[in-house]
């Protein structure tokens, strides 16, 4: 008899998400599994023992990423102990010395015959139309273990069906089997209980509270680990039957976290993305903006051919290749003979691969002569900084004793790092010191310190010296905040007592060098100048120098752009411009003598009319750029404008020149995360229209000007990319092939990280349980044992691989101390309060806007702020109030929130109301902190 596929990847260790009881995980135990001696971990469950044996146990209820309940028992097993032979549930056992067990006696075979005739006892059987047919656990275990009849003939139960309890999901409670699945990942992964079983007996459901909708950011990882059709995804629903799709492993590219999914398609058609289980990364989890984002891809509103606006008079008209490439190429070119190289400026790239960023990098600094060149949209931290200070894994990050967040709410930004560091906290293995502006989805799980912005220098100056606690924080949470410091700094011995902190600091002691402490490192406010956050982390670098660092910032592959050089002052591989110049003169030919503007001074420069080109890569400073005059002024002014994007945007609404380019799913390559992890990206589609690769516009663009680079292919670039970028040095193409490189290589490369399988690759189903435990199965090297990859040569030594350039010496990484400029800021005054902005998930940008249940999942703007503050204006938290800057006003609905501290309002970056108004209108980049004043409607 077949047995069925396991639904879900198995977990590493048991224990990885608290399920199992402590022990040593060194500690091995021997049992008998159906008659064989079998080696387990001790403490870990029967369950998990048995399938890296080989035996499949069925179930429903059992998750290896949820605590095991033993709710459905289908995996009871049979068990001869001290009290003789008993059945007992093997989610649930913990292995023990001389453990005895049968999963396929006669008593096991009655007792799977008998839960499987009680759950289909209501089950409606509808397999021909339900989304889950062909891909069910219920499906194939039936037929595996299955009684092949039913003795129940009553009337089954009847309920309306479906019944949508979001805009993503909807609910078939006929179909439901109770095994808690998704109510567990509700309460105990996303920390939501918004959906529960409601009811008593034979009346028992699986529903959502009245008049509460499903709002959870993460409801569709439900839909993914129901074992039958009772969530499915209103997206995905009547699209293909899983027998007609394909698939590619791949890596979401919506924010920078980089989680691995299954792509699949069916007619060259995106038809759902599964979340694929990378212990490093994800765990199987995704957002819902991940998850159901590829609907923009088979929007109808894409670009499919070039554009050329023939004057300033006229709009852009389709044109064919040739004549877009050389009409942007004279335009550069041009510019670049009357007015210099840094008279062109290139704004964006962080949506594209690392090759299509290492390609552009090479055209703007190589080809056009400019450093103006900048993928963080005045919404990120100095690029140096961000590549400078030592690194932390999301997995240190979540086993560190102290983790310390200086960025935006996680929740909104990199959303499953947030469930990653809200399971850490749960789990009790690590305490989180929150430094925030205006509290966070973190904050019920932090010790929260609240500052005003600007501030945050002095927050971390007193964090790290233990002095006393800032004004406006109370003393109980400095000293909470204090006491984790010092456990983390003591190796996990806390200071016996607040005041002997302080008096340590008192004395001039440093508390720690910061070992055991990761900072979570991000833009905490667009409305704020990020000098400060800057000033900050320095601080708290200098004051922990065994502390890591984990980047949060947002945009999808920005830490890869950043590293292939997309930024002033940079170039490819962790270097300087000072340093690395004669190593890529070598390489390239030529690269700028001096630094140049980021986007801010590109803009400005835009604006004041010494800018005369400008170059978008998937950007849009119009709706992006934190200063919307500002954006605005430039995109007026500045002569000659080349998009290179996969919709018109507002931006590229006002350009010369368009190009359409492919977008994720549509291309193949490489993508780094925030942890610097190096992942696969998989072409599953062919691109509609006359979309080209960026890569492939790059080269084509260079050849218009003159210059061939040599590119035929996103494989020579990554091969290119090896040999000069100092950082990815090593990281070969049969390094990122091979089965350890599945969840991917952290680069800069160490002997240690490389693992390479005897059997090459790993085809991966999601729904299967490859996993980390099926790759030792099929032999693994590591260590010593390591057969180098051909070419590989040790990045330390001073060489890279495969002909690198040899007329000069490699430079060296960035590393820290770095110099960080102070910003000035302004004291407050009595009238004023200050603006912190931050991005939501949902927005009102152009890529949401052509997916339809996300659309609608955006809220309107509105102003959150502390009761003191509203009580002083004479208004009432729901009402409307009007908001003031030096750039501009707007009116909005107030709301009172405890957590924003005095003195200081918050309103999402990202949202806007009906006429396009949002925060984006009160900002002043110029300004180090934006001040504005309420007043009532």
């Amino acid at each position: 008899m077949p047995e069925p596929r396991s639904p879900e990847p198995m977990s590493i260790v048991a224990s990885h998400h608290g399920i199992a009881p402590p022990h040593d995980p060194n500690a091995t135990v021997t049992i008998t599994l159906d008659g064989q001696s079998v080696e387990a971990r001790a403490g870990e469950f029967l369950i998990e023992t048995a399938e890296r044996a080989g035996t499949y146990i069925p179930r429903f209820c059992y998750h290896p990423r949820m605590k095991p309940v033993g709710m459905c028992r289908m995996c009871l097993v049979d068990i001869t102990g001290p009290r003789g032979p008993s059945l007992q549930p093997a989610c649930y056992l913990a292995v023990s010395e001389g453990l005895e067990v049968d999963t396929k006696s006669d008593r096991v075979r009655k007792a799977q015959d008998g839960v499987l005739e009680f759950l289909l006892i209501n089950h409606p059987l509808d397999c021909p139309v339900c989304d889950k047919g062909g891909e069910c656990p219920l499906q194939d275990q039936v037929m595996a273990y299955g009684p092949g009849e039913s003795r129940f003939v009553e009337e089954k139960r009847h309920w309306a069906k479906p019944i949508p309890i979001s805009e993503l999901v909807m609910l078939d409670r006929e179909r439901c089997i109770q095994c808690g699945r998704c109510v567990r990942f509700a309460l105990e992964v996303a920390g939501e209980a918004q959906i529960d079983f409601l009811g008593r007996g034979d009346t028992v459901e699986v529903n959502i509270f009245e008049d509460q909708p499903f709002s959870s950011y993460f409801s569709g990882n439900t839909v993914q680990i129901c074992p039958v059709g009772a969530l499915t995804a209103s997206p995905y629903r009547f699209t293909a039957r899983p027998w007609d799709l394909d698939q590619v492993e791949s890596t979401c590219t919506t924010c920078a976290l980089g989680c691995r999914v299954a792509v699949q398609s069916s007619a060259n058609r995106l038809t759902r993305l599964v979340g694929v289980d990378s212990d490093s990364v994800n765990q199987s989890w995704l957002c819902d903006k991940g998850r159901f984002g590829y609907e923009a891809v088979n929007s109808e509103e894409r670009l499919m051919e070039p554009l050329v606006r023939e004057n300033t008079d006229s709009d852009l008209s389709p044109a064919s290749w040739t004549e877009a490439l050389d009409t942007a190429a004279n335009n550069l070119l041009d510019v670049r003979e009357q007015h210099g190289s840094e008279a062109i400026g290139v704004i964006g790239g962080a949506r594209l691969s690392n090759e299509d960023a290492y390609a552009w990098a090479r055209l703007a600094k190589s080809v056009l002569g400019t450093d103006s060149v900048d993928a963080q949209l005045g919404d990120g931290l100095p690029a140096e900084l961000m590549l400078a200070l030592p690194r932390a894994t999301i997995d240190e990050a979540c086993r560190a004793r102290c983790v310390v967040t200086l960025a935006g709410d996680l929740r909104e930004e990199l959303p499953v790092l947030f469930l990653r560091l809200r399971g850490a906290v749960e789990d009790g293995s690590t305490r989180v010191i929150e430094l925030t502006q205006t509290g966070s989805s973190l904050t019920p799980y932090a010790t929260s310190i609240a500052y005003r912005p600007g501030e945050s220098p002095a927050v971390a100056r007193a964090l790290s010296s233990g002095a006393k606690a800032p004004n406006g924080v109370s003393e109980d949470l400095w000293g909470e905040a204090l006491s984790a410091v010092a456990d983390s700094a003591g190796g996990g011995k806390a200071a016996s007592a607040v005041e002997g902190k302080a008096a340590s600091a008192a004395e001039g002691e440093a508390p720690g060098e910061g070992e055991g402490i990761v900072v979570v490192l991000g833009r905490t406010s667009l409305a704020e100048d990020p000098r400060s956050v800057a000033e900050a982390a320095g601080v708290l670098a200098d004051a922990w120098p065994k502390a890591r660092f984990l980047p949060a910032l947002r945009r999808g592959n920005i830490l890869g752009a950043l590293e292939m050089g997309l930024a002033p002052g940079v170039l490819p591989g962790r270097v300087s411009l000072e340093a690395g110049a004669d190593w890529f003169s070598s390489a390239w030919g030529s690269v700028p003598s001096s630094r140049g503007r980021d986007t801010s001074g590109i803009l400005e420069a835009a604006a004041d009319g010494s800018l005369k080109a400008l170059i978008l890569l998937g950007a849009d400073p119009l709706g992006d750029f934190p200063d919307r005059k500002l954006a605005h002024e430039a995109l007026e002014r500045v002569p000659f404008i080349l998009s290179v994007d996969t919709f018109l945007s507002p931006s590229s609404s006002r350009s010369n020149v368009v190009l359409p380019a492919v977008m994720h799913h549509e291309r193949s390559g490489t993508t780094t995360n925030v942890e610097g992890r190096i992942t696969r990206v998989a072409q599953k589609l062919v691109a509609p229209g006359q979309c080209w690769p960026d890569w492939m516009i790059a080269a084509e663009l260079a050849m218009a000007i003159g210059t061939d680079l040599g590119i035929g292919s996103a494989v020579d670039l990554w091969d290119e990319i090896e040999r000069v970028a100092p950082s990815h040095a090593g990281i070969t193409r049969a390094v990122l092939d091979s089965v350890a490189g599945r969840e991917g290589i952290v680069a800069p490369l160490g002997r240690s990280q490389v693992k390479l399988s005897r059997r090459g690759p790993v085809p991966i189903d999601p729904m299967a349980t490859p996993g980390i435990d099926a790759v030792e199965r099929q032999g693994v090297f590591t260590g010593a044992s390591l057969a180098e990859p051909p070419g590989w040569e040790d990045p330390a030594n001073g060489h890279v691989s495969n002909g690198s350039p040899k007329t000069a010496s490699k430079p060296p990484l960035l590393s820290w101390p770095q110099e960080i400029a102070p910003a000035s800021v302004p004291a407050p005054d009595s009238y004023s309060l200050r603006l912190v902005s931050g991005r939501r998930l949902y927005d009102h940008g152009l890529l949401l806007s052509t997916i339809e249940p996300l659309s609608k999942l955006a809220g309107a703007p509105s102003l959150r702020a502390n009761q003191h503050d509203l009580d002083r204006l004479g208004a009432a938290s729901g009402t409307s109030v009007r908001v003031r800057s030096s750039r501009g006003s707007v009116v909005m609905q107030a709301e009172s929130d405890p957590n924003v501290p005095r003195g200081v309002v918050e309103i999402g970056f990202n949202l806007v109301d009906a006429d396009g108004v949002g925060a984006r209108s009160l900002i002043d980049v110029g300004e180090t902190v934006v001040d504005v004043r309420l007043e009532t409607v």
